[in-house]
């Protein structure tokens, strides 16, 4: 049974760091597309950051890029651990942070560039970050 349990959200300063953290059963997060998702009241739900180890591919949007990085727990792969830290956090960053999971990408093309919600099969149950000015 694939699960993904997300923690490590909280309140935070403006120009503050988190570190969120996924937890994944089921399956190896390594053969899979991972990717971290956020949704702010009233706006649709972003990808704002993706990986994929086997293509060596990362994708992060611009409103991220130079401040959030993903990455997998590799190193110790029992712990099958997806990891988003974010760095200058901006008011702009507060959602729900999901993270998800697209067992499909490899098959269909989809390893690299922008993810796409729809293509993501398996979610977890969120975590909310505030930023304050």
């Amino acid at each position: 049974q694939v699960q993904l349990v997300e923690s490590g959200g909280g309140s935070v300063q403006d120009g503050g760091s988190l570190r969120l953290s996924c937890v994944a059963s089921g399956f190896a997060i390594s053969s899979y597309c991972m990717a971290w998702f956020r949704q702010a009241p009233g706006k649709e739900r972003e990808g704002v950051a993706k990986i994929y180890t086997r293509d060596v591919s990362i994708y992060y949007a611009d409103s991220v890029k130079g401040r959030f990085t993903i990455s997998l727990d590799t190193a110790k792969t029992a712990k099958n651990t997806l990891y988003l830290q974010m760095n200058s956090l901006k008011p702009e960053d507060t959602a729900m942070y999901y993270c998800a999971a697209d067992p499909m990408c490899r098959v269909t093309g989809r390893t690299h560039g922008r993810p796409s919600s729809d293509d993501y099969g398996f979610w977890g149950q969120g975590t909310q970050v505030t930023v304050s000015s």
